[in-house]
């Protein structure tokens, strides 16, 4: 779908609304990873370069409505200053008198950030009170907050009606694009890559990408469901009930329509989290029943490499196993490395999803992925076929 771009927006001297993601690590009141805060500068720099004002407002963390210091967006202020080598005011809200009054007093080129939104319970609610305090003087509204598009929150779709449409920025467009190709897939073979724990939305997933694709790699706790699918003992395993059903069905379709289905060959277990170092590689089918499923195994690795090797486009949300705690991210990176040399070769390649972008840095292969997604649930939105409600309300800006 298409929506409106700034090539289209009328900005100068006038006041733009931005609503960012700067939703970032924070550890001892410091940045501790400024990649969401880097993403959004190209946008801010167009802005300011053709005249506007700014107000940038964001989320941090979920403080549940209430003011919460430890997500306060004041160290993101600072970093964005660095970054920017300007000035950036910061309001000690995000809507009331005292920011109304900084509001008014912006000319063209001036930036002001905003407190975290969530600080106030009418961002989550989607309050109309609260959008047209948000939405204030400004003149148009930009969204380049992708990884939250699919929110129905009042910064996100609230703002944007009230002022009546708005426009995407350079980092949505860029998303959105990425999605596009993915979705538009021809005879290239294709290769789908799913983990994580939940199936529920995987299964959506799936079910729309099927008559494109050739290969789906199942992985991480979601796998054991197709697992069990299949009469495999799982032990302790992740297992979602509610959706074996969904799975068998995937399934069978899958092998009518020719698509391969590669579920883990071998599986690293361990009684429990905390049991790391009683970590063993079991077959597959040799699961012991008090075990947990918690990585998938070197023979896995290999064979979802061998696939990846010879696919044209790699789509990968979710990580192949509990990535956070050794040894149980050796699958997860591995596969990664292995989608970064499918991309080398020439492989249009796709990562999304908050988890699995943290671990592609990690593992150092970020910059040899096609394109980074910076939105978990809003790519996976889009990869069941589904409008976000954030870009829908930007239909009908005006200039």
């Amino acid at each position: 779908m298409k929506y409106p771009t700034l090539d289209e927006a009328d900005l100068e001297a006038r006041k733009v609304f931005l609503r960012a993601d700067l939703n970032v690590p924070l550890e001892n009141g410091k940045v501790t990873d400024d990649t969401r805060i880097r993403g959004m500068i190209p946008t801010l720099k167009l802005l300011l370069e053709r005249g506007a004002s700014v107000v940038v407002a964001s989320h941090l963390g979920r403080p549940g409505g209430k003011v919460n210091p430890e997500y306060s967006l004041a160290p993101v202020a600072d970093v964005l200053e660095e970054i920017m080598g300007i000035s950036i005011a910061f309001a000690p809200d995000c809507i009331g008198a005292h920011v109304d009054s900084m509001r008014a007093s912006m000319k063209p080129g001036d930036v002001l950030l905003l407190e975290n939104l969530r600080f106030n319970p009418g961002e989550e609610k989607c309050d109309d009170d609260f959008a047209r305090s948000l939405a204030g003087d400004a003149q148009v509204y930009v969204n380049d907050a992708f990884g939250t598009s699919h929110r129905s929150h009042a910064s996100m779709v609230g703002v944007p009606r009230i002022l009546g449409g708005g426009y995407i920025g350079l980092l949505v467009q860029k998303e959105l694009e990425a999605f596009e190709r993915v979705l538009t897939v021809g005879d290239e073979p294709f290769t789908l890559v799913l983990g994580g724990a939940k199936v529920s939305d995987k299964i959506q997933v799936i079910e729309h990408l099927l008559p494109r694709l050739n290969n789906i790699l199942v992985g991480g706790g979601m796998a054991f469901t197709f697992m069990k699918c299949k009469g495999l003992e799982i032990g302790e395993s992740l297992l979602d009930v509610e959706r074996l059903e969904a799975a068998g069905r995937i399934m069978s379709e899958a092998e009518r329509r020719g698509v391969r289905i590669v579920l883990p060959v071998d599986v690293v277990t361990a009684p429990s989290l905390d049991a790391a170092d009683r970590a063993e590689t079991v077959p597959a089918d040799a699961m012991p029943r008090d075990g947990m499923g918690l990585d998938i195994g070197p023979e896995t690795v290999r064979e979802f490499g061998r696939v990846i090797a010879e696919s044209a486009v790699v789509v990968w949300n979710g990580p192949l196993g509990v990535f956070e705690i050794p040894p149980f991210d050796k699958g997860t990176t591995a596969v990664a490395l292995a989608v970064a040399e499918a991309s080398d070769k020439g492989a249009f390649t796709v990562v999304g999803g908050g988890d699995l972008v943290r671990a592609v840095h990690e593992a150092g292969v970020s910059d040899r992925i096609g394109y980074v997604s910076t939105g978990g649930g809003a790519s996976l939105r889009l990869l069941q076929g589904m409008e976000l409600p954030a870009l829908a309300a930007l239909k009908g800006a005006r200039t």
